[in-house]
């Protein structure tokens, strides 16, 4: 059994925990990161790699900001796949542009650039979008775009040529951790100990190993997601974040700030896509492949298998039908479909100290490629 100490170690290889590293090992400090599986394969790499702080409310807009930074910081380095193409949010019906104006509104009182368009602008920038669905939109150019598949992995390439003293560990499971006298430590599967000034645990939905009873009553709950992927399309372009009526009618910031959010007509087309938690969003990758979904099921914390791991087609059926209505898509365009989890919690996330040494940082929900580069810049200031 052989011991290692360092300032900080952080257990998970997502990106909540990847960039709490990021931040301490920018400080200077000496950084351990362990992550369960091969290489990262949770909610990071399972999701549209939108990058859209206009899609937030109350400080994870202003984390989501920060994020902005950080990334193309770390871009102008090395490429991590970052891409500035912007947001487009596409308004199908009045309701939905009165709303993406009352948008515009709060955006003006906090001088967050960005445009409205009309259908005419929409569809010169977005020509294979179907006329009859666009009516304006609100654009934010700054904002960014990543390939989820690829980017967590380029980002620890990055951390090891950079920082000395990062150390990433793949396939290292923690299965205890323990605060001491003068340091904390954890033990791994394999019966290495190593020990820290601090632990940080950013473990996702993976509430089974470590803590279990605090989870149990932590008021997380699990979303399961369905997304797919089509194959590459040259003959459809569609540069940026693409989001649609339904995000419009979902999306934390349209919610908190727009007065007439909670009063608008559900039209009856859109009853059954909202019994799943159906929102159409479009991301396209540098393939020319597009990233289509997503739906939101739900179950407890401590309930993720009452979720099941099948993809349900007759969900995947309802996105396409749906998507078909905003550009041309079809069944036998899509080669693979998955299923997603994250984890959110009903207030804000989870932030529990188990010990003067050891946190617990996780719940974020669908906003970690957005906001965990600022969110995770003052939870290092407050820790160190």
């Amino acid at each position: 059994m052989k011991t290692n100490t360092y300032d900080l170690i952080i257990v998970g290889g997502g990106i909540l925990g990847t960039f709490h590293a990021y931040h301490a090992l920018k400080k200077g400090l000496s950084v351990l990161q362990l992550e369960k599986d091969n290489f990262p394969v949770g909610s990071t790499v399972r999701n549209f790699g939108q990058v859209v702080p206009s899609g937030m409310a109350g400080e994870w807009f202003d984390y989501g900001v920060r994020g902005l930074e950080i990334y193309q910081s770390i871009q102008q380095e090395m490429d991590i796949s970052i891409r500035n193409n912007g947001s487009i949010y596409i308004a199908s019906d009045t309701d939905e542009i009165q709303v993406i104006h009352e948008l515009s509104a709060h955006y003006q009182t906090k001088g967050y650039d960005h445009a409205l368009w009309s259908k005419a602008q929409i569809l010169a920038k977005y020509p294979a979008m179907h006329a009859d669905y666009v009516q304006e939109a609100i654009v934010f150019d700054q904002e960014l775009s990543v390939e989820p598949e690829t980017m967590i992995r380029q980002l620890h390439i990055f951390m090891q040529a950079k920082f000395e003293k990062y150390t990433l560990k793949y396939d290292t499971t923690v299965i205890a951790c323990e605060d001491g006298n003068e340091q904390a430590s954890l033990t791994t599967s394999n019966l290495e100990v190593f020990e820290g000034a601090k632990i940080i645990i950013c473990n996702g939905y993976e509430f089974k190993i470590l803590y279990r009873s605090l989870f149990d009553d932590s008021g997380l709950e699990i979303s399961k997601l369905q997304m797919m992927r089509t194959k590459p399309l040259p003959q459809i372009q569609l540069p940026g974040n693409i989001l649609t009526g339904l995000t419009i009618r979902r999306y934390e910031s349209f919610e908190e700030y727009c007065p007439s959010f909670g009063t608008i007509p559900v039209p009856e087309h859109y009853h059954e896509l909202r019994k799943y938690g159906i929102h159409i969003l479009f991301k396209q990758a540098t393939d020319g492949s597009i990233i289509v979904g997503d739906s939101h099921e739900y179950a407890a914390g401590n309930r993720l298998d009452d979720l099941g791991f099948a993809v349900d087609t007759y969900i995947n059926d309802l996105m396409i039908a749906e998507a078909n209505r905003i550009i041309p898509m079809r069944n036998d365009w899509i080669t693979s479909s998955w299923s997603g989890f994250y984890a959110q919690h009903k207030d804000h996330m989870l932030e529990v100290d188990v010990s003067p040494r050891i946190h617990v940082r996780t719940g974020i929900g669908g906003k970690g490629m957005t906001a965990s580069a600022g969110y995770a810049e003052q939870s290092i200031e407050k820790l160190f």
